[in-house]
């Protein structure tokens, strides 16, 4: 990974333009080719980026970034401060909780619970930004991926969001479409998820395990 803090502006063309003016940030690039810029603040999520594949072009002044999808990000650079290169390593990736391991478990042994028609293609569908939690095939013949959480939230939309972006470079995976499944999902992210054209599904645990709600009642 290479991390670079710069005194830089930065100017996106794509779906739409998108500007950042003169300050100083921190720039992201990882092995994959994914760049991301960050201010000191934000929590994870960055200012702007550009998910792989990525042609990576250096300038004495400016760095252009472009992609198969006619993207360009342009970051010119007014001051670089820290330039720095690090090997990682090869990550052995997130180990969930165990409720939110078994929910995907149980999900996986029957799909339909989420909607009915679905059968299962791949349970933790690799690919080069994470694992899909499940990859299913619809009756409609549409593949769908399904991002599971134990609790429903923007930055789970925003990962299914992600996935769904890297699976439609494979033509064969046909139409896609994705489902955010969680035991409560939160109203900020269930409008999230329609605005992306995304579907969502409220499951409840303890019935997948073969409880009833009465076994839980005292009278």
């Amino acid at each position: 990974m290479r991390l670079v803090i710069a005194r830089c502006t930065v100017q996106y063309v794509g779906r739409l333009e998108a500007t950042l003016p003169e300050a100083t940030r921190l720039i992201m690039v990882k092995n994959d080719g994914c760049v991301a810029i960050h201010a000191d603040g934000g929590a994870y999520k960055p200012l702007n980026w550009m998910n792989a594949p990525n042609e990576i072009r250096e300038f004495a002044d400016r760095w252009e970034i472009t992609n198969p999808k006619d993207e360009r990000l342009t970051i010119t650079m007014l001051e670089v401060l820290s330039d720095s290169a690090h090997d990682l390593g090869e990550d052995p990736g997130l180990s969930k909780d165990g409720v939110e391991s078994h929910l995907q478990e149980l999900l996986a042994a029957d799909p339909n619970v989420i909607e009915d028609g679905l059968t299962l293609i791949s349970r933790e569908y690799p690919t080069a930004i994470g694992p899909v939690d499940l990859l299913c095939r619809a009756s409609d013949g549409t593949t769908v991926a399904i991002e599971i959480k134990r609790r429903g939230e923007i930055d789970g939309v925003e990962q299914l969001g992600r996935y769904l972006e890297y699976l439609r470079t494979d033509s064969s995976l046909g139409v896609l479409r994705g489902i955010f499944v969680a035991q409560v999902i939160k109203p900020q992210a269930r409008t999230l998820a329609e605005t992306r054209g995304l579907a969502w599904k409220e499951v409840d645990y303890d019935e997948l395990r073969g409880r009833r709600v009465d076994e839980l009642r005292l009278f």
